[in-house]
């Protein structure tokens, strides 16, 4: 798609394309085996115990015989984008240029489809490396409304999944997310803002603000992504949108009452809508 041989330069064929350039030129940093290995139990270890920080993880890993420094361990944190559900002192700050917006969903009875929509994004692991997904719920419902697995963590990922829920389902009262970069950034807001909907984002290691997508992240993981070894990110792609595509319509949810959310969606949806 992208010639770096092209009379036009990579930058301008970009733009064209209206893909990120930061996409273009990211060249996958080599990560070690062994490091991938620990950021698998890392992801694992998050998923069953997500209070715990860098501290708490290495102890758990040494207790399964798995020595690895509290320093380590914060890094590949990061870079799997994880942290603490746990308050933090002095997380609450924005990034430079960056506004924070109120969390709304305190003592909000979500009851309509397309009420609260939430955003978040995850670390999947493949064989060799890793990807990230982001994904666009309805909250009532929990219909995936899009997806998108990238190798970047940026806001254009972000701002495309959630225009490709506009383009599909219409427009909710509120878009929920937490405070990662890709959502703080004026791309994200904008596209949100502009289409006349309320932004709300989670506290800083405030468990309660994102369990919606994380009861998401546990689905998808231990019933698809841990029991494959993606060679490549098309494979990983590929094989998620299939998933997705089962736990929409065939997969019975149990806080659903054992109703698919495609269905439950469906029967949320304000008469009007639905006439319509």
């Amino acid at each position: 798609m992208i010639d770096r041989n092209h009379e036009l330069s990579v930058a301008r064929q970009a733009k064209l394309l209206d893909v990120s350039r930061g996409s273009v030129y990211y060249l996958p940093k080599p990560v070690s085996e062994a490091d991938l290995a620990l950021m698998r139990r890392l992801d694992e270890l998050h998923l069953k115990h997500p209070f715990m920080g860098a501290r708490m993880l290495r102890d758990q890993l040494a207790l399964a015989g798995i020595h690895a420094g509290r320093r380590h361990i914060g890094t590949l944190m990061r870079r799997m984008g994880i942290e603490a559900l746990a308050p933090q002192p002095g997380t609450s700050k924005a990034a430079p240029g960056h506004k924070i917006y109120p969390y709304l969903l305190r003592n909000l009875p979500i009851v309509r489809a397309n009420q609260v929509w939430a955003l978040d994004t995850t670390y999947i692991p493949m064989a060799k490396g890793f990807v990230y997904l982001t994904a666009v719920v309805d909250v009532a419902s929990r219909l995936v409304l899009a997806h998108k697995v990238a190798i970047t963590l940026e806001a254009c990922h972000a701002k495309e999944i959630i225009e490709q829920a506009f383009a599909r389902y219409g427009k909710p009262e509120i878009v929920n997310t937490d405070q990662g970069s890709q959502f703080t950034a004026e791309e994200f807001v904008n596209a949100v803002l502009s289409q006349g909907c309320k932004l709300s984002m989670d506290g800083r290691g405030a468990w309660r603000d994102n369990v919606f997508v994380e009861r998401l992240w546990r689905s998808v993981k231990y019933e698809r992504v841990y029991l494959m070894a993606y060679d490549n990110v098309a494979t990983a792609r590929t094989n998620i949108a299939q998933y997705f595509d089962w736990y929409n319509s065939e997969r019975p949810h149990s806080s659903l009452d054992r109703v698919t959310p495609a269905k439950v969606y469906l029967s949320l949806l304000p008469k009007l809508a639905q006439a319509a």
